[in-house]
C-alpha cells in the first residue's frame, strides 16, 4: 500500500500513525479518505480514487476528521482508523454514552470574546476537552474592538493553565487573524469551540475567505445566533483544514480526569503534598491546599471549580449500574445515619 503515501493526503492531514495500520494484503480496491462531514445517513468525504459520500451505518461511531478505509467497488466503508484523538461528550439520556464531536483535530481554537461572554469556567472546560483529545489550545478572544484594553483578559486567560497561548483579535481584520495561521498550514487540522455568538462564524470567514452566514448580535445580551448546524471541514488558504462545530454553550465532561489535572496542575501538585493520599482537602490535619489558599498563593474559587469539574466528570464517565450502585450505598449510609439519630433520641427520652 506505498502508493497510499500520496501528496494530497498528507495534504489532507495524513500522517505515519494512520499508514501503520494498513495491511500489505488489502485489496487494491479498498482506500483510504477523510470524513469531511458526517450526517445521519450518510458520510462525505475527501481523498483520492473515493467517492463524494457514502451511506452510514447506525452501528459505526464516526465523525467529521475521522480517517477511514472505502471499499470503492461497493462504494462502501469499511472501517474506521484509529484515531490520534477525538473531542466527546456525553450524550442526552440515562446511559452512560459517549458522542463524538471530531477526530483527529492539531490545535483546538478556544473562542471566547472581550464582553460578557467572557467566564473562566468555562475556558477552563474547554481547555480540560482540548488535553483529553491531545489538541494543543489556543484561546482567542475576539471583539476587542469593544473594549478600551484586552490587558486584563489577556492575563486572566493566560493564568487557566501553564504555557497557553492566548491571542486577542478582531475576528473580521485579515491582518490581525494572521497570528492564528501557523496553526493552519498544509497538512494541519483545527477546531473552533465557543459558545454562540463569540464571533466563530466571522472568524472563519476571514481564516477562510469564505461567506459563511452570520448573524446579528441581540443588542439586549450581546449574543450572536449561531448559523452552523452540523460539523464539517473547511479548507484553509494556507493548506491546511478547520473543523467547525455547532455552538454548544455547556459541553458535558466525561473520561478527562487526567485532563483537568493538567488544566489545574498547581492543585494537583498541591494534593500530592497533602498529609494523606484521601485527604478530602477541607478539614484535615496537613493539607497542602488548604494551606495554600490560607497563604493566598492559591485561590479559593479555582478549587470549587476543580472540585465541580472533576464531581461532573465523576458523575459522566461512570456507568449505570456503578451510579445505581453508589446510589445504593449513599442510600444505606443515609439511613444508618437516620437510625442512629433516631436511637439517640429515644435514650434521650
Amino acid at each position: 500500500m506505498s502508493e497510499l503515501r500520496h501528496d494530497n493526503l498528507q495534504s489532507l492531514g495524513w500522517r505515519p500513525f494512520f499508514q501503520a495500520q494498513l495491511s500489505d494484503d488489502l485489496p487494491e480496491t479498498i482506500r483510504p479518505a477523510r470524513v469531511c462531514a458526517a450526517h445521519r445517513s450518510r458520510i462525505e468525504l475527501l481523498g483520492d480514487g473515493v467517492p463524494d459520500a457514502v451511506d452510514r451505518s447506525s452501528d459505526v461511531a464516526v465523525t467529521v476528521g475521522d480517517w477511514i478505509l472505502v471499499d470503492t467497488e461497493g462504494p462502501r466503508l469499511h472501517r474506521v482508523l484509529d484515531r490520534l484523538g477525538a473531542f466527546k461528550r456525553r450524550a442526552a439520556g440515562v446511559e452512560s454514552v459517549r458522542q463524538l464531536i471530531a477526530a483527529n483535530v492539531d490545535t483546538l481554537f478556544v473562542v471566547t470574546s472581550a464582553n460578557r461572554d467572557f467566564n473562566i469556567a468555562r475556558l477552563e472546560r474547554y481547555l480540560a476537552i482540548a488535553f483529553e483529545a491531545g489538541a494543543f489550545p489556543v484561546i482567542v478572544i475576539t471583539k476587542t474592538d469593544l473594549v478600551e484594553s484586552v490587558a486584563e483578559f489577556r492575563q486572566q486567560a493566560a493564568a487557566l493553565s501553564p504555557g497557553v497561548i492566548v491571542e486577542c483579535l478582531d475576528a473580521r481584520d485579515e491582518h490581525q487573524v494572521q497570528v492564528l495561521r501557523n496553526w493552519c498550514e498544509r497538512g494541519q487540522t483545527v477546531a473552533l469551540l465557543g459558545s454562540s455568538g463569540v464571533g466563530k462564524s466571522t472568524l472563519i470567514n476571514t481564516l477562510t475567505s469564505g461567506h459563511q452566514e452570520t448573524r446579528a448580535v441581540r443588542e439586549d445580551d450581546q449574543r450572536g445566533r449561531h448559523t452552523t448546524t452540523s460539523r464539517s471541514m473547511h479548507p484553509l488558504p494556507d493548506g491546511g483544514w478547520l473543523i467547525d462545530t455547532p455552538g454548544m454553550r455547556e459541553l458535558q465532561l466525561v473520561d478527562m480526569a487526567e485532563a483537568l489535572d493538567e488544566v489545574f496542575v498547581e492543585v494537583a501538585e498541591l494534593a500530592e503534598q497533602c498529609r494523606f493520599s484521601d485527604c478530602a482537602h477541607e478539614t484535615e490535619p496537613g493539607c497542602a491546599i488548604q494551606a495554600a489558599i490560607a497563604a493566598g498563593t492559591l485561590d479559593a474559587d479555582r478549587l470549587k471549580r476543580y472540585r465541580k469539574l472533576l464531581s461532573e466528570d465523576r458523575r459522566n464517565t461512570e456507568t449505570v449500574a456503578e451510579r445505581r450502585s453508589r446510589d445504593r450505598s449513599l442510600g444505606k449510609f443515609y439511613k444508618s445515619v437516620l437510625a442512629g439519630k433516631q436511637r439517640e433520641k429515644g435514650n434521650e427520652n
